[in-house]
């Protein structure tokens, strides 16, 4: 029989929160109205991570695991899961434990009367330094602002998706993936839950600024247009002000031929202030005709390396 639910979790280096995750993700199995299965991906971990997996699988057959050749990234690992699920309900959470497996339950009821995703919006973050917190409170909002579509503020990953939604994730063939993004793009009946994110429970986090940064980035340049036309406008001003200085020039050097704005400085503010903007539109330029190159090349989004749990449908 399919199970009713499906959790899908990306592990990355979490051997010392496996054990606590399965525990109470047993405990939310038996509060559910129907059955469950667990699928962790393995996402190129370097510990025990792999192992602790296969021994969750020998002694709980709801537990199935992916391992992924070499690390591919958390949303790609996240888009491995999604295509090997077989509930009607699909919930994606971390393993680290600050998202709540408990919340789970409370998302079961809305997808029960009648919403197609319910995702979690974070009202609190528990010991998370202040700079972490500025940045991601500002990113959100800036992303909605820029977005071509409604992405809500202070949201992950962390959500339940219908097995139509995911159905609709699973056909898309982009590589560049910013699921938050795409899980907003494709519509249906969406609700959010709104919890207190908890601090990890053990290790030390996965997501360094480089990588929140990165994630960040794809997520605006997969989502938005508009720093293309930012880089458009910072063009046309830039032409307005190289014309006015021209006209400043030409009129000091009628009118005050003395004057010392007309020498050597004047030029090389402009030659440096041209040339950055040059460099800053190309930067731009770069980063879409970088996911265009990666688009085309068609290689697999991801390899698979082990599979337990699957071997009937692989």
């Amino acid at each position: 029989m399919k199970p009713k639910y499906t959790f899908v979790i990306p592990i990355y280096n979490e051997e010392s929160n496996i054990l606590e995750l399965s525990k109470r993700l047993q405990d939310v199995a038996q509060q559910l109205d129907g059955t469950t299965e667990f699928i962790l991906i393995n996402d190129g971990s370097r510990d025990r991570s792999l192992m602790l997996m296969r021994e969750l699988h020998e002694k709980d057959s709801r537990f199935c695991y992916l391992s992924l050749a070499r690390n591919f990234g958390h949303q790609i690992a996240v888009t491995a899961g999604l295509n090997f699920v077989r509930g009607q309900a699909i919930i994606i959470m971390d393993a680290d434990l600050q998202d709540p497996p408990e919340l789970a339950i409370a998302m079961a009821e809305q997808w029960r009367s009648g919403y197609q995703v319910v995702y979690a919006q974070r009202s609190k973050r528990h010991r998370e330094n202040w700079l972490k917190r500025l940045y991601a409170y500002w990113f959100y909002r800036l992303l909605k602002r820029l977005a071509d579509v409604d992405i809500p503020t202070d949201t992950g990953d962390f959500c339940l998706m219908d097995r139509r939604v995911v159905d609709v994730l699973n056909a898309m063939p982009e590589r560049n993936r910013y699921l938050r993004g795409l899980r907003s793009w494709v519509g249906f009946r969406q609700t959010a839950i709104k919890f207190e994110r908890d601090s990890r429970f053990s290790g030390e986090r996965k997501y360094t600024f480089r990588k929140s940064f990165s994630l960040a980035l794809n997520g605006i340049i997969s989502f938005s247009r508009i720093p293309l036309r930012i880089s458009t406008y910072i063009g046309l001003i830039s032409a307005a002000i190289a014309l006015i200085m021209a006209c400043m020039v030409l009129y000091w050097r009628i009118v005050q031929p003395t004057a010392p704005l007309t020498g050597f400085a004047t030029i090389h503010i402009a030659v440096f202030f041209l040339g950055a903007v040059q460099l800053v539109s190309i930067g731009i330029l770069g980063e879409y005709i970088g996911r265009i190159y990666e688009e085309v090349k068609g290689r697999p989004i991801y390899i698979l390396g082990e599979v337990g749990g699957f071997e009937d449908n692989y």
